[in-house]
């Protein structure tokens, strides 16, 4: 796996009403929304719950590990990158504390939007953040979730640990990758 070259996906420009959200604080700490990345039209979108850094101090883009081992566990599962599309929960990147809960349901709207505009035909949730926000009325975590299917707003959902978790704790690789071709033979068996 030394070998793995991550790629930068294209970033999608964020609509007008997003970039003049004033909804929570992160509006005041922001340097820019971040909308998602990938392809818009991709059967698959993935939510994380925040975007991370994504330019170095000249503002070129880098691969960050959060993206690298996302996609390192897409190529072990045998997921082509043109089949998802990558978003947040919130749009902005949190440079210091906030109220966490306020700026997730500030900004669920836009993801209730994105939903909407896309139509994808699964969601694949990374992180405990992402499925406490996703199901907030029953104590959910990602190792009570992960391996089967839910569904969220109509649409099948699969969850697992969020890539930097599996980058800390190597050993949850395999279940990261599982859960990968977990969605990997729902969208095939969909085509």
């Amino acid at each position: 796996m030394s070998d793995f070259k991550a790629v930068i996906l294209e970033e999608e420009i964020a609509p007008s009403h997003a970039i003049a959200c004033q909804q929570c604080e992160l509006s005041k700490q922001r340097q820019r929304v971040i909308w998602g990345e990938g392809n818009p039209e991709a059967p698959i979108f993935i939510i994380m719950d925040n975007p991370g850094a994504r330019e170095d101090k000249e503002g070129q883009a880098f691969v960050c590990g959060t993206r690298e081992t996302l996609q390192m566990g897409m190529r072990e599962a045998g997921l082509d990158l043109g089949l998802v599309y990558v978003s947040y929960l919130l749009k902005c990147r949190p440079i210091r504390a906030y109220n966490k809960p306020a700026a997730r349901e500030a900004c669920s709207s836009h993801l209730e939007l994105q939903l909407k505009e896309k139509k994808p035909r699964l969601l694949f949730g990374l992180g405990n953040v992402v499925v406490e926000s996703m199901f907030p009325d029953v104590g959910a975590d990602v190792k009570s979730y992960r391996g089967s299917w839910h569904t969220f707003q109509g649409l099948p959902a699969a969850f697992s640990y969020h890539p930097l978790a599996v980058r800390r704790r190597p050993v949850l690789m395999k279940y990261f990758v599982q859960d990968l071709q977990l969605v990997a033979q729902r969208i095939k068996e969909m085509t």
